[in-house]
């Protein structure tokens, strides 16, 4: 049962990043930061739901993976004409949620070496 939440919710944070990403042009001031910090909070309740096992490997080498590709290529998706600075808006979301889950779960995983060793 846990699983199921867990990947319901990650799939439900990413789902509401890209949602976030489209509306972003009419997203402004402090809103944003709120919205934000939203993201963040809910990405480490994922990243406490989310992970366990054998899994939590393959989530942090994606993870880690997915933040060093949209990193680099946030400032290219902005010039994408028409749609670029919507894909940086989603990317930038994605990366709010997903970063603090891939830090909770690095940080599982180390306690759970400590206490093995």
């Amino acid at each position: 049962m846990d699983k199921k939440v867990g990947a319901y919710s990650f799939i439900g944070g990413v789902v509401i990043a890209i949602v976030l990403g489209i509306f972003s042009k009419w997203i402004q001031g402090s809103v944003v930061e709120i919205l934000v910090s939203v993201m963040v909070l809910l990405g480490l309740i994922v990243g406490f739901l989310n992970v366990a096992g054998k899994q939590s490997q393959e989530f942090l080498i994606v993870g880690v993976i997915l933040a060093l590709v949209s990193a680099g290529g946030v400032t290219n998706l902005a010039k994408v004409m028409y749609i670029g600075n919507y894909l940086a808006a989603i990317f930038n979301y994605i990366m709010a949620f997903v970063i603090p889950a891939v830090i909770v779960a690095g940080l599982k995983d180390v306690v759970k070496l400590s206490k093995e060793h």
